[in-house]
């Protein structure tokens, strides 16, 4: 699951103001515990955040539908399970501090991509590039930026493809145009990359060298297992259409 400049005109004064460093000093080391002070941050940041969480549901909307027309076709459905997520306050402001990005709204707009995000995991790695196509061609996404993760693949190991679209929101007195980042992956890729995702957690940056090859050496054993399946697939039942 990410922003850019959300809004298709400008937003209130007052709105674009707002600076983040509060609410994330608030959440980190709450200097100031009164009600009314918190009351009033969480304000702050949920207004930033609804145009996100509203730009995420369109594009969870759209993708449902696109599922349950494929699921009809003789080829069937390649969509396999959607999630969705919005950044925390924290891991926003990390994500902000890895980029050097001011803690502002308006520079958090700017800059960063994915606070939003969409992840839908496919059967096989053609359905990933043939459901990406399906929807940056409807006329009301647009496709700001691609990363290929699977035809180059992190040094890591990690596959996957990502895509940064913006979606029209229409609010009650203007359209906001909302960046979304879609994240498409097969089964194999999305298995790798949670189980990934736990042993750094668990161990940190701080994985031994043996431990980071085999890693690699996992994340090359299930692009081999998602080329086989594929044709595998292909000879049973021909390409899709």
């Amino acid at each position: 699951m990410t922003t850019e400049q959300t809004g298709a005109g400008p937003l209130g004064a007052d709105e674009q103001k707002i600076s983040f460093d509060r609410y994330a000093s608030a959440e980190l080391a709450l200097p100031d515990t009164r009600p009314e002070a918190l009351h009033e941050l969480m304000s702050e940041f949920n207004r930033f955040m609804m145009v996100y969480r509203f730009g995420m549901a369109e594009m969870s909307t759209k993708v449902s539908i696109l599922a349950e027309e494929l699921s009809h076709r003789a080829a069937g459905n390649p969509i396999e399970h959607v999630s969705t997520r919005l950044k925390t306050p924290a891991s926003l402001t990390a994500k902000a501090q890895r980029v050097g990005c001011p803690l502002t709204f308006d520079a958090l707009r700017d800059r960063i991509r994915d606070i939003a995000g969409i992840r839908i995991v496919c059967s096989f790695t053609s359905d990933v590039y043939t459901v990406a196509g399906m929807l940056t061609r409807q006329p009301d996404v647009t496709l700001v930026e691609t990363k290929d993760y699977i035809a180059a693949p992190k040094p890591n190991g990690y596959r996957s493809l990502h895509l940064i679209v913006e979606i029209p929101v229409f609010m009650s007195e203007r359209v906001i145009s909302v960046p979304v980042e879609v994240q498409l992956r097969t089964v194999a890729m999305d298995f790798w990359a949670s189980l990934e995702h736990k042993i750094y957690y668990k161990h940190g940056q701080d994985i031994p060298a043996p431990l980071r090859a085999e890693l690699m050496a996992t994340a090359d054993d299930a692009a081999r297992l998602d080329a086989r399946m594929e044709r595998l697939h292909q000879q049973i039942h021909g390409p899709r259409q």
